[in-house]
């Protein structure tokens, strides 16, 4: 595996692991000031910029402190020189969640720009399979 694709690896599992413990220090650590976020939730049009991002997630750790689970099942990364996108399926979600629905994942995608030899995230697109 490719140096660029290591470390952007081993800081999405630091940033999921950060979400799981409702670490919001370090769940912003390698965001950037300008990132876009397309959330589960509204708005429709998206976050955009930290400190919005940073608001998205109080009402998130307060619904996970119901001892909701946030796992990353896959994940797989592509890295250029300064540009990268990775893709992840996510377990996310209560126990009666899962009871309900076990195959349920969240699905992640992350684009990053790499500036001054240290790589940030851009864009962040979380999701869930629209139930039918």
């Amino acid at each position: 595996m490719h140096t660029d694709e290591k470390q952007i690896r081993a800081l999405i599992e630091r940033w999921a692991e950060a979400v799981h413990e409702g670490d919001l220090d370090e769940v912003l650590r390698d965001h950037a000031e300008d990132i876009v976020l397309f959330d589960v939730p509204p708005p429709y049009q998206g976050v955009r910029g930290l400190d919005d991002y940073r608001r998205t997630w109080t009402p998130f750790f307060e619904w996970q402190a119901q001892a909701a689970a946030f796992e990353i099942e896959s994940l797989d990364v592509v890295a250029g020189d300064d540009v990268a996108f990775a893709y992840a399926l996510l377990r996310c979600g209560t126990k009666e969640d899962f009871e309900t629905n076990p195959d349920n994942r969240l699905r992640l995608t992350i684009g990053l720009r790499k500036q001054n030899g240290r790589w940030t995230v851009l864009h962040e697109h979380h999701s869930f399979p629209l139930a039918g």
